[in-house]
Order: C-alpha cells, then sequence, then structure tokens
C-alpha cells in the first residue's frame, strides 16, 4: 500500500522493532494473526520445506565432495609413494652397478698383482737354478738339504740374527 501524495509506503502499521525482545513479540503476534485466520505465512511451510531440501542437498554436496577430497588425496598419496619406490629403485642398481664395478676392478687388478708376482717367483727360481748350477758341489748339497729341512734352516737363521742383534747393541754400546 502506499500513500497517494508522494508514493512512499503506508507506514501506519506497527512501526519496526527497537531490540531483539520485541521483535520477538511482533513476530509471535505474526503468527498468531495467522493461526486465527487460518492462512499460511508469507512463503510459510512452502518455503520451510524448500529450505530443508536445500539445506539436504548441500549436505550430500558436501558429503560428496569430502568423499572426493580424500579420494584425491589418496591418489597423490599412491603417485607419490610410486615415485619414491621407482627412485629408490633407480639409486638401488645405480650402486648395484657401481659395486659390480668396483668388483671388477678389483678382481683386475688382484689378477694383475698376481701374474706379477707370479712373474716374480718364477724370475726367483729361474735366479735360484742358475745359482745353484754355478755354486760348487758341497754348496749345492747344503742347499738341498736345507730345502728338505726347512726347520733346520729356520733355527740356523734366527740364530745368526740373534747373534748380529747382540754384536749390534754391543757396538752401541761402545760408540756411546
Amino acid at each position: 500500500m502506499t500513500d497517494a501524495k508522494d508514493n512512499r509506503p503506508d507506514r501506519s502499521g506497527p512501526a519496526g522493532a527497537k531490540g531483539p525482545d520485541e521483535l520477538r513479540a511482533q513476530m509471535a503476534d505474526a503468527r498468531g494473526e495467522a493461526d486465527s485466520t487460518g492462512a499460511e505465512p508469507p512463503g510459510g511451510t512452502d518455503a520451510q520445506e524448500r529450505a530443508r531440501t536445500r539445506a539436504a542437498d548441500l549436505r550430500d554436496k558436501a558429503g560428496a565432495m569430502g568423499v572426493q577430497l580424500r579420494s584425491t588425496a589418496a591418489q597423490a598419496g599412491h603417485t607419490v609413494q610410486d615415485r619414491a619406490a621407482r627412485a629408490g629403485h633407480a639409486v638401488q642398481d645405480r650402486a648395484t652397478k657401481a659395486g659390480h664395478t668396483m668388483q671388477d676392478r678389483a678382481s683386475h687388478a688382484g689378477h694383475a698383482a698376481q701374474d706379477r708376482a707370479a712373474r716374480a717367483g718364477h724370475a726367483v727360481q729361474d735366479r735360484a737354478t742358475k745359482a745353484e748350477q754355478a755354486a760348487p758341489q758341497p754348496v749345492r748339497s747344503v742347499v738341498r738339504s736345507g730345502m728338505h729341512h726347512p726347520g733346520l734352516v729356520l733355527a740356523a737363521g734366527a740364530a745368526a740374527g740373534a747373534v748380529i742383534a747382540v754384536e749390534v747393541r754391543r757396538w752401541q754400546h761402545r760408540t756411546r
């Protein structure tokens, strides 16, 4: 309803509420009037039903979004886990290859050392054979007996070493 003079709404009805208690009282009066006339309040139960339906739809939508977020997070977690596993396997493969490379190098170095030692041993044997053949007969017989009785040669060598050690100590003591 409008006032005919200036097209402003008619304010002859109840004035705006001054506080929450007055607003509650005005709402209760309006409900009472609507109940007594049997008419539905403006936008009454139909609006309430739409609000309930909308709230239920929003709850369902929020639940679905939560499920979707959890699923996306799980997929991201699996992706990260797979990538980490692949990276770990790649590092493990590289370490294994490096280990095999080092093992091969050590094996080659060991074989080379064995070859050099074998050549040196053969050279010593050759020289010993030549020296034995060049030595007089009595020396050869002593060398052969030493080869047959290595314990005696070891004992004689130890005794000679002890005699030399004692003489060196005496010499050192005299020169002081």
